[in-house]
């Protein structure tokens, strides 16, 4: 019984052991696959085709498909490995076959960073060094070869070379599974999922388990997604973020340890204004500004005649190149992690859009539509300026510079995008040349597109619009606002996935008033009069705005107006129709005057009709406002006993305006009540 009692101690000793090993064992051959957010990008809440940082997985662990073996299932059907996305928000990478509906996306699936090697210029052309001093990962392969992963291209006939990352130790075609060489692609075009637009898929990809040995890098890239539909995107101060959800699934049990990885945080990427904050440029109807500009000699010119526009990044690298720029040429963006600061993602070579051939070439990728990765703009600012006026015309600058929190140059600049032009690789010189906007409708708009931003500074357009006009009657130009929307550009209402354009945006933000052109006025204070206790106030309102230009200037040209008197006291009822204010039927010309008394009216002297007179008010007492529909008017009160017998007091009426030359928003008003520019009072 003893010996018995010991051989069953002994049985369930070993049991216990065999388990152990069997449970070690599973453990260090699982296929197991950390996922990081390799570089998580800052992407404008304002972008509809934002790239997103990479999602990578570093994986351990399983057993490699031995050499000589199609990597997959031992069946006659190799379904692969399929691996799948999901973002919070649609995805919005390029569509790039030429052939309508088909799904082919320019989102990548990379096996272990594969690296351009010998001829090709990593990261640039002719030889060019790449940017940021990036370097291959330690025995990658160094060419990359690419498949469209939709689970019917030859992406599943991959046969195993045994052990090896990339190219292998040796660095030659003979090793490593994913060199990049005929027959072992090590980069996979991925496709979209129509029915679920926030997805990207890869079919029957061949990944194979790297063993103990080694690690295997799977890196997702150029995953575009629109940070628009972000919710409380445009309320919220705190940056929304994007995230990326992987799965895998397939006949080999892949184990993905946190799958869900933040990819992008979304913040206000531009703020605009008008006159650095200080408000709309305010003109006036009367005084022709700019003459010069729209063929009137010899003509006037206005340096006040200015509203400046100004587009401000919301974060440093906002504003954005197309593409990386080595010499005076795109250069494309092909080593893998790199953070270019452009608009564009990783793009494999072959022809650009612009018809420009890099000197590398992915082959095996869809590129019939366009280029992979490749953006068709720098970044793009429109401004859109609404209520322009009749006879009013806009000219805007042909190159604006960048400029940094400090108003010094930074390098780089805008350059004034022609209506219906194309991408331009090589911007021509700058012009101080102004250039006309084409205003339909009462709508002028005008673009800039970005080069050479500097991606550590916050830099700012400021965009200075000439405003010119000639005035040629009391209805030119025409009196209003002129109100400006600045934002990014092109504007898209596309959600999701589609040929392009790249970068597009959604419109947030609307109108501000840019430009004020007001009508030619003269406002004046009589500040007491009365027609009580046996006294009686005469009034002289004179139209000074004719002058015989003192040899500097030719003669003004007079205009002529309408006086309008607002009365404030005890106005009686008789004489005003019981309306405490009165307009003289009557224009005053330039050179005469408008002449009345409470007690008995009066009228214009010299005027058209002067036969109607301003109405008596008897009685009254208080002050009067009175408003001149023209610029520049003088006035005198004269106050005395019936008759001027006894007593007698005049005074000159205050003028409401400020005088003209002062008549700038970006100087302080003072006592200016009206906003409109007048003359000095003279004593």
């Amino acid at each position: 019984m003893v010996d018995f009692r010991k051989w069953l101690m002994a049985f369930a000793s070993a049991a216990l052991l065999f388990g152990l090993g069997s449970s070690a064992h599973a453990q260090s051959t699982a296929f197991i696959c950390n996922a990081t957010a390799g570089n998580p990008h800052i992407v404008r809440q304002e972008g509809v085709a934002e790239l997103v940082g990479d999602l990578i997985l570093n994986c351990t662990g399983g057993a490699f498909t031995p050499a000589g073996t199609v990597i997959g299932p031992a069946s006659s059907v190799n379904t692969g490995t399929n691996v799948q996305i999901n973002l919070n928000t649609n995805v919005t990478s390029r569509l790039t076959s030429a052939s309508p509906g088909s799904p082919n996306s320019e989102a990548i699936l990379s096996i272990d960073e594969p690296f351009p090697g010998p001829g090709s210029s990593p990261g640039g052309g002719n030889g060019a060094a790449f940017p940021s001093g990036a370097t291959p990962v330690l025995g990658a392969a160094t060419t990359q070869l690419g498949c469209i992963a939709d689970g019917a291209n030859p992406c599943l006939n991959v046969v195993s070379l045994g052990w090896g990352f990339g190219n292998g130790p040796s660095g030659t075609c003979a090793t490593g599974t994913y060199n990049g060489c005929p027959g072992h692609p090590n980069m996979f075009q991925g496709i979209v999922n129509f029915g679920n637009p926030y997805q990207i898929n890869w079919q029957g990809v061949p990944i194979d388990a790297p063993g103990t040995t080694i690690t295997r890098i799977i890196r997702i890239t150029n995953v575009r997604a629109n940070a628009c539909n972000l919710s409380g995107n445009s309320t919220s101060l705190l940056p929304q973020t994007i995230t990326e959800l992987i799965g895998v699934s397939g006949s080999t049990t892949i184990i993905v340890n946190n799958p869900l990885q933040t990819v992008a945080l979304a913040e206000k990427g531009l703020f605009g204004s008008v006159n650095s904050g200080f408000g709309p440029t305010g003109l006036q109807q009367c005084n022709s500004v700019n003459t010069y500009l729209i063929g009137v000699f010899p003509g006037f010119s206005s340096s006040g005649a200015v509203t400046t526009l100004t587009a401000t990044e919301g974060f440093a690298a906002a504003f954005k190149d197309v593409i990386f720029f080595q010499d005076d040429e795109g250069n494309g963006q092909n080593v893998l992690g790199t953070s270019y600061n452009t608009e564009s993602g990783y793009t494999p070579g072959c022809t650009s859009p612009g018809g420009y051939t890099f000197d590398y070439c992915v082959t095996g990728f869809d590129q019939s539509g366009r280029e992979i990765g490749e953006a068709d703009t720098g970044t793009e600012i429109t401004f859109t300026l609404t209520g322009v006026g009749n006879g009013v015309s806009l000219f805007a600058p042909s190159y604006v510079p960048l400029l940094s929190p400090s108003f010094s140059p930074t390098g780089g600049g805008g350059f004034l995008v022609a209506p219906g032009s194309v991408e331009d690789f090589n911007p021509p010189a700058t012009s101080a040349v102004l250039t006309p906007v084409t205003v339909t409708g009462g709508t002028g708009t005008i673009t800039y597109q970005i080069f050479y931003p500097d991606p550590n500074v916050v830099e700012s357009l400021n965009v200075s619009i000439v405003v010119a006009y000639q005035n040629t009657s009391s209805v030119l130009p025409a009196t209003g606002t002129t109100s400006a929307s600045i934002n990014f550009a092109p504007l898209s209402t596309n959600p999701s996935a589609s040929p392009g354009p790249i970068p597009r945006f959604c419109q947030p933000y609307g109108p501000q008033p840019a430009l004020i052109i007001s009508a030619c006025t003269c406002n004046l204070l009589f500040p007491f009069v009365t027609n009580q206790a046996g006294f009686d106030t005469g009034i002289a309102i004179a139209n000074t705005t004719a002058s015989p230009g003192f040899g500097v200037l030719p003669p003004l040209v007079g205009q002529n107006g309408t006086i309008t008197l607002n009365y404030y006291g005890g106005t009686p009822g008789n004489g005003l129709n019981g309306e405490p204010q009165y307009t003289t039927q009557d224009v005053v010309p330039s050179g005469a005057e408008l002449i009345f008394t409470l007690s008995s009216g009066g009228g214009v002297n010299g005027g058209v009709s002067p036969a109607v007179a301003v109405p008596p008010t008897p009685g009254f007492e208080g002050y009067i406002i009175a408003q001149a529909n023209f610029q520049y008017c003088h006035g005198f009160a004269f106050i005395s006993d019936v008759g001027a017998q006894k007593l007698a007091e005049g005074y000159l009426a205050i003028s409401l305006d400020v005088p003209v030359v002062t008549v700038n928003p970006l100087l302080p008003l003072g006592l200016n009540r009206t906003g409109n520019g007048g003359e000095n009072e003279g004593h």
